[in-house]
């Protein structure tokens, strides 16, 4: 069930009357709705796989428990382990069993050694990354006296299964979510109407710039070796947009959705594309991700704390892991070695965390320092992403090597001048809002109330005017 389809539409007011209208007088029954209607959310992707995430959600759930209640240090480190080893067990092999046997056969082949590789034709199972990476929170914040584990099987259950966040996050910490299903919840109409907002603006960037952007990435991609380089430079923009707009999208229907029942989400993005280097980048891009690695695997390393030699260690791994963590392909190990490189440099001069505000804070232009600052970052953010939509690391390099070619300098023949207006309507949204926490959050909030309104309707009619075949979310597949 995509938030951009009709089932979605039809699905998301039901819960919303039963939960404030039936079930309004005990949070619990609200979480038992909810519950249901996350797994019905879930089966409506495949039933198949609904056995995973309840196992997943039982194995933390008592893992948990049973951590806790050990009477031993050993007993305590077993289960944790066990769960640790579990939880990574399956998502190695539904995500990258195919890769390692491919790889391993190709690295014999290097040696005059040809095995024949079992291969499965693994299906992927939706979310499978995120909710994994919910339990493995909880039980790594119980094994280091963090929190207590939850006794409430049902609160737990919607802590990891919580359908606005279920199937592409964000990555939610138990600390942060479960204090919100514990408790009662009252209906907040400016609350309600917020998260509408956050909703609107999010299907905004899926339905009219992604999945139009990702129109002519997906034709210059796919063709890219009868491509000009200008046509080249286009398709790698295309994207850039293609995938901030898809994934902060879905981020922004995920969290104006959890608003209507009353929750909070951790905030995903924060206009990345206006970061004046790659470390503001990533402090502004998949927020709950980049966190979770800082938190459970670069401070747990030694994180910035020793010598040169580990910093520049502990910043390589966790850039890879992060690029392995998106996806089975050489191309995404590429596209973290690559940010890693970026990030050196601001390591090793200390200058990591300079740019820590908001650009042009208070202001309605910025200078021309932060202007050249922007411009760089962003150069830097479409060339990696190259490698990330490439279809593997042959495909890349023939791409680059493409753009870096006399044609460089042709005049475009891919030229959707409706998108370029489309686009900068999109940016000057993004910039003018840039200061909260979504771009519409207050934008307009002084004009008069029948301009405010037309500019809502204005946003709703491109929405349909561009509606087309319902298109699935990119990280979906992460």
């Amino acid at each position: 069930m995509l938030f951009n389809s009709i089932n979605f539409a039809i699905f998301l007011p039901i819960v919303f009357f039963l939960y404030w209208f039936v079930a309004n007088k005990n949070y619990k029954h609200q979480n038992i709705l909810l519950l249901v209607a996350s797994y019905f959310f879930y089966a409506c992707w495949d039933y198949r796989f609904m056995f995973l995430l309840i196992f997943s959600t039982l194995l933390d759930y008592f893992t948990g428990l049973k951590m806790f209640d050990a009477k031993t240090s050993f007993g305590k480190k077993f289960w944790f382990w066990l769960s640790i080893g579990i939880n990574l067990g399956f998502l190695g092999f539904f995500k990258y069993y195919n890769f390692f046997a491919e790889s391993f056969a190709e690295a014999l082949a290097n040696f005059g050694l040809h095995v024949d590789v079992w291969m499965l034709n693994v299906i992927l199972p939706v979310g499978i990354s995120f909710y994994t990476f919910h339990g493995l929170s909880y039980v790594i914040d119980i094994y280091y006296n963090k929190i207590k584990p939850e006794r409430n099987f049902i609160d737990y259950a919607v802590f990891v299964s919580f359908f606005p966040l279920l199937v592409a996050g964000p990555i939610e910490r138990a600390t942060h979510l479960l204090p919100q299903i514990q408790r009662e919840r009252k209906f907040d109409y400016t609350t309600a109407i917020d998260g509408l907002r956050q909703i609107l603006w999010g299907l905004f960037k899926k339905i009219v710039i992604a999945d139009n952007c990702a129109e002519y990435a997906n034709l210059i991609f796919n063709d890219s070796d009868h491509q000009s380089g200008s046509n080249l430079v286009l398709g790698a923009l295309f994207f850039t947009f293609q995938i901030y707009c898809d994934f902060s999208g879905y981020s922004d229907i995920a969290l104006g959705t959890a608003r209507l029942f009353g929750v909070e989400l951790l905030r995903n993005f924060a206009f990345p594309y206006f970061s004046r280097d790659i470390a503001e980048f990533w402090r502004r891009w998949h927020i709950s991700l980049s966190t979770w690695f800082r938190d459970y695997l670069y401070i747990p390393l030694g994180g910035s704390k020793g010598g040169t030699w580990m910093k520049v260690r502990n910043t390589f791994i966790i850039f890879l892991v992060s690029g392995f963590w998106h996806g089975a392909n050489w191309t995404f190990i590429a596209w973290g070695f690559l940010n890693a490189l970026y990030f050196l440099p601001l390591l090793l001069a200390n200058k990591n965390r300079n740019n820590i505000g908001i650009v042009a804070e208070g202001r309605m232009l910025p200078n021309v320092r932060e202007i050249f600052s922007i411009g760089i970052t962003f150069l830097l953010t479409v060339f990696a992403w190259i490698f990330f939509r490439a279809n593997n690391m042959t495909h890349a390099l023939s791409y680059i090597k493409g753009i870096f070619t006399k044609s460089l300098l042709s005049i475009p023949t891919v030229l959707p001048y409706s998108i370029f207006a489309l686009l900068l309507f999109f940016i000057t949204i993004e910039w003018v809002g840039r200061e909260h926490q979504y771009a519409l959050q207050r934008f307009g909030m002084k004009w008069p109330k029948f301009l405010r309104l037309s500019f809502y309707y204005l946003i709703i009619i491109l929405i349909f005017a561009f509606m087309g075949k319902e298109q699935e979310f990119i990280y979906f597949q992460f």
